[in-house]
């Protein structure tokens, strides 16, 4: 007999109505999901837009729910398949690096850290930015996610050669993007 991952196993407790399992698995995911919308999205009210559909999504689907898979992959799925709907609903939607700078800094950081943390994921935002959707969802979804390449391909509805190309496209071009000295940077000096 096979035992159920912890999140499997809430979400079927959900599904027979035990609110607290449900309570349990957004606090145990609300913060990764958030973050994956955020970079894919570059934008704080899509990603508030699209992160807020998902859970809306997650509950209504309580009672079919079916443990087919890790609830994660499922709920990444959920959270791309809407991410998708989202950018076809609105045609002039851009991704863009439209993000608080201080969003994620901790109250006990240095200013001097404040600032370097700053800098670092602007850059990392820049270079995401500069990935083709795919290659950045991937990305994303292993790095955010922590999703094996199978489970990107599932994500996805690619097969796994092709997730594991895009993985492979994305991690090479943002270690070529943050090798090459900072551009605007050399031409201030």
């Amino acid at each position: 007999m096979s035992v159920l991952p912890d999140d499997s196993a809430l979400m079927l407790r959900y599904r027979d109505g035990d609110v607290s399992a449900f309570e349990l698995l957004y606090s145990r995911h609300n913060d990764a999901l958030y973050r994956y919308l955020l970079r894919l999205s570059g934008n704080p009210d899509a990603a508030a837009d699209v992160f807020q559909e998902v859970w809306g999504k997650i509950i209504k689907a309580r009672s079919t729910y079916r443990p087919t898979a890790k609830f994660t992959t499922w709920m990444y799925r959920v959270a791309h398949n809407s991410f998708i709907d989202f950018v076809r609903r609105n045609k002039r939607y851009g991704a863009g690096p439209n993000h608080d700078p201080d969003q994620f800094a901790a109250d006990t950081d240095s200013p001097e850290l404040l600032a370097e943390k700053n800098l670092a994921r602007q850059r990392l935002l820049a270079a995401l930015e500069q990935l083709p959707l795919e290659q950045r969802d991937a990305f994303l979804l292993r790095e955010e996610a922590g999703l094996s390449v199978d489970e990107i391909a599932h994500v996805t509805g690619v097969a796994h050669e092709t997730a594991k190309s895009r993985l492979r496209y994305a991690t090479s071009k943002l270690t070529t993007l943050f090798a090459e000295p900072n551009e605007s940077n050399a031409l201030a000096e």
